[in-house]
């Protein structure tokens, strides 16, 4: 490793040190507070959010429920999910699932509070298109400190959606299993990285260039059947390994609760860990889901706020949850020298009839695909709020221009930079939907859900 690379890892390790800890304390504590609020009532109507998620309102504005939650789990339901779990269990061992299976229930009340106000706060653009996130319902809903929050928000957003981890992670999937080292052994690892990186950039400005109804359009479409199919897949294995599954459970829970590890002090790094990996996975609580949710055709904002809630239900506990029994199965994570995605391509070449990491290459890169096609968005709506909405297309060139950097750095920069800004937009996002939460729960009275 070069000491640039070595400079950037320590000064981002020093500067997630504080950051976490606060993280911890919002998501955790403020989903706790958020659930309670709510008498855990968005929880209690997950049928009712399938059934609005399939049911459109009439409007020629703004792109359908089904639409932005499809976008949403485009940029949740890919890399963090096969890969960031196999970080996860790396760093943290098994029990790291719990926390992430917690943080998840917890984080789709916050969903469900955030996307609500995306609907409820938002404005409309010249074409009456509507504009909604959170830097929009924290400079509508909070009149002193809501603009400077904002801005706070965006800019720490502007490094938060860049695609360093899925292009870092796709890089590594092409190198792992394609090894193109063995057709031209002169040709130096850091080249091909170089090569994939073009080759991604290219691909994405596409589908980017095209704007949000495009970005919508290839997500909506690529991403249910590729969910589908890794799903199929990975329950494949564990019907395979049945005997394995009640085992694994037990030694998840056993070290998630291991009497020694919080005598070594060693409890709160893992709960720590668990919490960073789910938000990470999922996104709850940092921000970026409601910028898609807040262009939905929906006009009620707590329609939109149950099917969002859908997004770390089914990313988190489902699609993480397959991928963490089958790492831990495998037995790979124990190999200190395998991480990340090439900790999961292991996993699903031992327990796959031995070409399981070359099914898993193909649904890595369309899921890796989808996510570099959706995250560009999340910028766009960043720089456009800072500057003005025009000038947010700009952003797709410096995205594009990442994608090419991302694919070279090493592994630990890039979740030292994702970990830091994703900190840094939850931090103002978490307090603004903490502010505005009696607003939500108005609105739930209104609709008779909840009684005074």
């Amino acid at each position: 490793m070069s000491p640039l690379f070595e400079t950037i890892e320590s000064f981002l390790s020093i500067i997630i040190a504080p950051l976490e800890w606060i993280m911890l304390f919002l998501v955790i504590g403020g989903g706790l507070y958020l659930t309670i609020h709510s008498r855990a009532y968005p929880i209690s109507r997950i049928k009712s959010a399938f059934k609005l998620l399939f049911s459109n309102e009439k409007s020629s504005a703004g792109i359908s429920r089904f639409q932005a939650l499809s976008a949403v789990l485009a940029a949740t339901v890919g890399l963090g999910n096969i890969s960031g779990v196999a970080i996860a269990i790396h760093m943290g061992g098994p029990g790291v699932l719990v926390w992430m299976w917690l943080t998840a229930i917890i984080g789709s009340t916050i969903k469900f509070y955030s996307c609500s106000l995306s609907v409820s706060l938002r404005t409309y653009d010249n074409e009456q298109n509507p504009i909604g996130g959170p830097m929009y319902y924290m400079s509508i809903g909070i009149k002193k400190w809501g603009k400077p929050m904002a801005i706070w928000f965006s800019i720490a957003g502007l490094f938060g959606v860049l695609p360093a981890f899925t292009a870092n992670q796709l890089t590594e999937t092409f190198l792992n299993v394609v090894n193109p080292s063995t057709v031209s052994p002169s040709v130096s690892p850091f080249i091909w990285k170089f090569i994939f990186g073009i080759f991604l950039s290219i691909v994405s400005a596409v589908v980017i260039f095209g704007g949000l109804k495009s970005i919508v359009r290839v997500s909506s479409n690529l991403v249910p059947s590729m969910v589908v199919l890794y799903l199929l897949m990975g329950l494949s294995i564990l019907v395979l390994n049945f005997d394995k599954i009640i085992p694994t459970f037990a030694l998840i829970f056993q070290e998630a609760f291991n009497l020694k590890t919080i005598y070594a002090g060693g409890f709160w790094g893992l709960v720590l860990l668990g919490v960073r990996r789910a938000v990470f996975s999922n996104e709850s609580g940092v921000g970026n889901a409601p910028m898609y949710h807040g262009q939905s055709e929906t006009k009620t904002g707590t329609d939109e706020g149950l099917v969002a809630m859908l997004g770390p239900l089914l990313d988190t506990i489902l699609v993480c949850t397959i991928t963490g029994l089958i790492v831990i199965i495998s037995g790979a994570y124990i190999e200190n020298n395998l991480n990340g995605i090439s900790l999961t391509l292991e996993a699903f070449r031992r327990l796959f009839f031995g070409f399981g990491d070359v099914l898993l290459m193909i649904m890595a890169f369309s899921f890796g695909l989808s996510t570099l096609l959706t995250y560009s968005y999340y910028g766009v709506k960043c720089l456009g709020f800072l500057t003005k909405k025009s000038f947010g297309n700009l952003y797709n060139y410096i995205y594009i221009l990442s994608i090419i950097i991302s694919a070279i750095v090493t592994l630990d920069i890039v979740i030292g930079i994702i970990d830091v800004a994703f900190a840094l937009m939850c931090i103002p996002n978490m307090i603004a939907i903490l502010i505005l939460a009696p607003k939500v729960k108005n609105e739930m009275r209104q609709r008779g859900w909840l009684k005074n």
